[in-house]
């Protein structure tokens, strides 16, 4: 099942979603989940497991975790292979002076953002379909 890729299509088609939670990143440096932990996200580095998982989930795990974040899902099912479509979101998200870490899913491309600016996020995401 391929995605959109034609990069005018997928920023003027997409429209930002904001997922309930606040989000936080944290790590397992054996490898080894929790028990009963259901991160949002997780990825083998050398150093460890790395998690995306809500903030009360690693608190009530023990886990020490950084940057406490909202999730916005861009819902278009963009391709792998779609040459840009992050790199014009990031770039406009950098211009207002926000750092983002975005992951790409199989279907759909998610921004994790500081809480408090997810708003700022949505507005700029949303000048993009303005345009069209």
């Amino acid at each position: 099942m391929a995605g959109e890729r034609n990069l005018e299509k997928l920023l003027s088609s997409m429209s930002a979603e904001l997922l309930d939670g606040l989000y936080v990143f944290a790590t397992v440096p054996d490898g080894v989940l929790p028990s009963g932990l259901r991160p949002r996200m997780l990825f083998h580095e050398a150093e460890g497991m790395t998690l995306i998982l809500l903030k009360e989930e690693a608190e009530a795990h023990g886990l020490e975790f950084e940057f406490p974040c909202r999730m916005i899902t861009l819902n278009i099912h963009s391709s792998l292979e779609a040459v840009g479509f992050l790199a014009r979101i990031t770039t406009a998200l950098a211009a207002h002076d926000m750092g983002v870490n975005p992951v790409s899913g199989y279907f759909h491309d998610h921004l994790f953002v500081p809480d408090g600016r997810e708003l700022d996020a949505i507005a700029v995401l949303d000048g993009f379909t303005a345009k069209s």
